[in-house]
């Protein structure tokens, strides 16, 4: 019989389950909400992946009790060497699987991305995340907690600058800037202030903010100076996260796949894109830059199926899996600049 994987990628607002055959076959796929113990703990994100799994299995017609032979578990939230193993303790103690690989869900698009064995992946979604891997087996990555950890940046964070400088913009505190028209027009609003107060009394929701970050990058693109140094910021971060992982790795001065994944990268956005790739060129001229366009839970089908064979996936298989996984899950959303990734 053909051994049977299981593949999560949990992010913060979607979790994608597949169970499928080491010869790349989908059998079941569930999706459900967050997963992600840093928004759930620890035993809610394991009733979240307890639930879908559940679900995959019955619409694969597998039965409760069939083995499956490895689980490849990667979820947000999983930033530090104890959480990995916290995670990768629970799952065992729910018996998912006989074998696990658990990581953070970034392992996972990275995967997704490319099958380059020398590869760095860079997130920004709502927030932004960074890991990489060499041939060797060497790993890196960023504690990932948010500014208390250094981190800045995503769609998040672009959004509530966007506000401020409108705000700032409009009052004379700031450079005059194409912003404060741009906000109170999405808004309906005759000024950013009005938006500022309706936001203080709850007539708008706080996550009203975070529909700003494409309009910041409509603003950069007609050539606002106050927006294009906020994008060039962020681009700037990127290209940081980057040249870290590679020094880390070894792979400033070899091949190695850069992969750029999360909403507001995979929009390529021609001011951050084009600063990237010419970033990316000038710091590591050997580096290969792409843009991730299979669902992350194929890398995470993909990483499973790695593990079981203890090599790379025949090239044939693998074609077939990514497959199997777009007509299973679906296309990536929309990218215009906050993705379900890497919320921190």
């Amino acid at each position: 019989m053909t051994a049977l994987l299981l593949a999560v990628d949990g992010g913060n607002s979607k979790t994608d389950v597949v169970l499928g055959t080491a010869d790349g076959r989908v059998l079941g796929f569930a999706r459900g909400g967050t997963s992600s113990p840093h928004t759930l703990g620890l035993p809610g994100a394991v009733r979240v992946l307890d639930s879908l799994i559940a679900q995959a299995r019955t619409r694969a017609g597998v039965p409760a009790g069939t083995p499956v032979d490895l689980a490849g578990v990667y979820v947000a939230g999983a930033d530090l060497p104890i959480e990995v193993d916290q995670l990768r303790a629970a799952a065992a103690d729910r018996g998912w699987a006989r074998r696990y690989v658990v990581d953070n869900d970034c392992f996972a698009l990275l995967r997704a991305g490319t099958s380059s064995p020398d590869a760095v992946a860079v997130v920004c979604g709502a927030g932004n995340n960074c890991v990489g891997r060499s041939a060797d087996g060497r790993t890196t990555r960023f504690p990932s907690l948010g500014p208390i950890s250094g981190d800045w940046g995503g769609g998040h964070d672009l959004a509530e600058h966007t506000l401020r400088y409108a705000a700032r913009g409009e009052d004379g505190r700031g450079e005059p800037t194409g912003l404060t028209d741009a906000v109170a027009r999405h808004f309906g609003r005759p000024t950013v202030q009005g938006v500022s107060i309706a936001l203080h009394f709850g007539e708008l929701p706080h996550s009203a903010v975070y529909e700003l970050t494409p309009v910041l990058f409509e603003v950069a693109a007609a050539g606002d100076l106050v927006a294009l140094r906020l994008v060039r910021r962020q681009a700037d971060e990127i290209l940081a996260q980057h040249r870290v992982a590679a020094a880390r790795l070894g792979l400033t001065d070899a091949p190695h796949a850069l992969v750029l994944g999360g909403g507001v990268l995979r929009a390529r956005h021609p001011v951050l894109h084009q600063r990237i790739v010419a970033g990316a060129a000038t710091q590591a001229p050997r580096a290969e830059v792409g843009v991730v366009t299979d669902p992350p839970v194929a890398g995470a089908a993909l990483l499973a199926l790695d593990a079981l064979t203890g090599g790379p996936t025949p090239e044939r298989i693998e074609h077939a899996v990514r497959a199997a996984v777009r007509d299973a899950a679906g296309p990536l959303p929309a990218a215009s600049g906050v993705s379900e990734h890497a919320l921190r």
